[in-house]
């Protein structure tokens, strides 16, 4: 079930204009923080440095996400999201009057270059590990809502890729009861997460 108060009504983005809806703060920090630090993590910087990087990117987060405006294209939030993390890695190291390897051989300095250039290999990487990040969240948070068969078909047939006659049959439901819950659970994600996810 879905509840009718005007807060679950609005996305998860609608709610971060407001600085004091501690629960929206909470709801990003948990998607995006995590994300953040695995991210660069994976890139070769190191567990401190990375947890600087993760408060410093979320207090830009907390100053601008208020007056974000969306511009309507798919992955806005993301882009600026990854823009901000490049600008605050170059601030980070600049500051620091350090460089340090990374993956492969390259420094900080073009770990920030790379993610800033749309059409590098490394910024796509980051739109892949976004997209996942936000849409398994987003499910988590659904899951609250919604009776445990309802997002276990929707778990089999979205993310597994099964078949809705096969999931029904696994489930003991009709096909089209898995094709509902798929919709309805789908359609729920797309609320919260609307200007998150593509």
């Amino acid at each position: 079930m879905v509840s009718g108060n005007r807060s679950t009504s609005l996305s998860l983005l609608e709610r971060l204009k407001n600085p004091a809806d501690d629960e929206a703060w909470r709801r990003f920090h948990d998607c995006y923080g995590p994300l953040l630090r695995r991210w660069m993590q994976g890139r070769g910087v190191n567990a401190n440095d990375a947890d600087d990087l993760q408060q410093e990117i979320m207090q830009v987060a907390m100053a601008e996400l208020p007056t974000f405006e969306h511009n309507g294209r798919p992955g806005a939030l993301r882009n600026w999201l990854k823009h901000v993390t490049a600008n605050r890695m170059r601030t980070f190291w600049r500051r620091q009057n350090r460089q340090a390897a990374a993956r492969g051989g390259s420094d900080y300095a073009a770990i920030a270059e790379q993610l800033a250039d749309p059409s590098s290999e490394l910024s796509a990487l980051w739109d892949e590990e976004d997209r996942h990040t936000v849409c398994t969240r987003l499910l988590e948070v659904v899951s609250e809502e919604f009776q445990r068969h309802t997002i276990e078909a929707f778990r089999r047939v979205a993310i597994e890729g099964q078949t809705a006659a096969d999931v029904a049959q696994a489930l003991q439901l009709t096909p089209n009861a898995v094709r509902i819950a798929q919709s309805r659970v789908m359609r729920r994600m797309r609320e919260l997460g609307a200007g998150m996810i593509d």
